[in-house]
């Protein structure tokens, strides 16, 4: 019976105990039981596809990993990359030196009478000079604007492709690009011509003060380059800004430009203003005086002017080109001959004729007085078109030969029919005479 009442008591417990709650927590439901069982199944089937793709894809992952990490290290070795980029013996030059000076807006063109356009040239460097070199297939070649203290100490003549771009010079912060114009050429056949480029800013804003156009290869055919060609690099030059073309020297003057168009004599300069204060304002005045009295024009200019300065001036106005033109001066007695800055060309005294290259000292000084009274009376004197052969005798220096064309052939008849037509014992009227005869046969002169 106690049995049978514990068997009861089992069988219908009391809910409100604390042992019956804990048994009922711990048993799980079906519900939870068939949620576990699909989760467990549909893992498993997961994976089962998964596994397959995965084992595609990790090892073709790895393999481009460690190509993207072969390929970093190999830009980042600066040994891997000087041997891939190792120089051979072709380089690039420009064919001539810049015409200078170059002004900001101007065109840079080469140096030279022809002003004709730059040409970079690929050439050879393998033998003892450089040699025209060519290559199958076009270059594509860029030019860039390099600060002018490159190259320097061992990178005088070569230099590697990284130090070349560290000088590469760019536009000041606000500005427009420093080197303008047709920058990027296709060579072919080992030669390109350089179309209009110009400068934007001058040079004066960096150390050096000064610039170099560097042409630099950017692609060789289809593919980027790997090949090195060393690049051409300029002399070095200013670049001032436009408004200095005001005040740019000419070469060769013209006898009547304005005399600070000379080396050393500035526009505005004391020796402008020393020499305005004289009367001599062209080029052709500062020659004249020259010519006439060197020491006067020294004077002038003063102690400024050291001896080197009018050297370089002075030898800048001597290339002034004198044309065709000739100018009489008429005495009592004589004619003199002078160029237009009053070289005597010929001399006629009492009716012979002096050749400047057959004048004694005593005639060479006595002619002087007459050409400083010439000089004296510049205006009055008369100007013709007239060319002798005779050079022109220098009063402060040496003749100038080859000035004026050989016409003395064709004077000599004139002066042989005068001489044996006209017989005259009276000096005074042979020399009224004599200048009748010029005045009648004005293509002598």
């Amino acid at each position: 019976m106690a049995a049978a009442k514990r068997f009861l008591d089992n069988s219908n417990p009391d809910t409100n105990q604390p042992n019956y709650k804990r048994m009922r927590s711990t048993t799980p439901s079906f519900a939870s039981v068939i949620k576990e069982a699909m989760k467990a199944n549909f893992l498993e089937n997961l994976s089962s596809a998964l596994e397959p793709m995965l084992r595609r894809v990790i090892p073709e992952e790895v393999e481009n990993g460690l190509r993207r990490y072969s390929c970093r290290s190999l830009t980042r070795s600066p040994s891997l990359r000087i041997k891939a980029l190792e120089p051979s013996n072709l380089r690039l030059i420009f064919n001539k030196k810049l015409s200078q000076p170059i002004f900001t807006g101007s065109k840079v063109v080469a140096g030279g009478d022809d002003g004709q356009s730059l040409q970079i040239l690929l050439v050879d460097t393998s033998g003892e000079g450089m040699v025209p070199a060519t290559l199958p297939y076009p270059i594509k070649v860029e030019l860039v604007v390099l600060n002018g203290d490159f190259p320097s100490g061992d990178t005088e003549t070569n230099w590697s492709r990284e130090e070349f771009d560290k000088h590469v010079v760019k536009e000041r912060t606000g500005k427009r690009p420093l080197l303008t114009g047709e920058l990027n050429f296709t060579m072919r056949d080992g030669v390109v011509s350089v179309g209009e480029i110009e400068f934007t800013d001058n040079s004066s804003w960096i150390r050096s003060r000064k610039f170099r156009i560097g042409a630099k290869v950017v692609q060789i055919g289809n593919n980027q380059t790997t090949v090195r060609i060393t690049e051409a690099v300029t002399e070095s030059f200013v670049v001032k800004d436009h408004r200095g073309e005001l005040y740019k020297k000419h070469y060769p003057p013209a006898l009547g430009d304005e005399v600070w168009r000379l080396e050393k004599i500035g526009k505005d300069g004391p020796f402008r203003k020393k020499l305005s204060s004289k009367g001599i304002n062209t080029v052709q005045d500062f020659l004249k005086l020259a010519t006439i009295d060197t020491p006067q024009i020294r004077t002038i200019l003063g102690t400024g002017m050291s001896d080197k300065m009018w050297e370089v001036t002075y030898k800048h106005a001597k290339t002034c080109e004198m044309g065709s033109k000739l100018f009489v001066a008429r005495g009592p007695n004589y004619v003199l001959i002078l160029t237009p800055i009053c070289q005597l060309v010929r001399a006629v005294i009492d009716g012979q004729i002096y050749p400047t290259r057959d004048l004694t000292g005593i005639q060479k000084a006595n002619i002087q007085n007459l050409v400083k009274e010439a000089y004296g009376n510049w205006s009055s004197l008369e100007e013709v078109d007239g060319l002798v052969n005779e050079p022109a005798l220098l009063t402060q220096g040496e003749p100038m030969v080859g000035e004026y064309p050989n016409v003395h052939q064709q004077q000599q008849p004139m002066i042989q029919s005068y001489q044996q037509n006209t017989i005259l014992t009276d000096a005074s009227e042979q020399l009224v005479e004599y200048n009748n005869w010029l005045i009648g046969n004005p293509n002598y002169i």
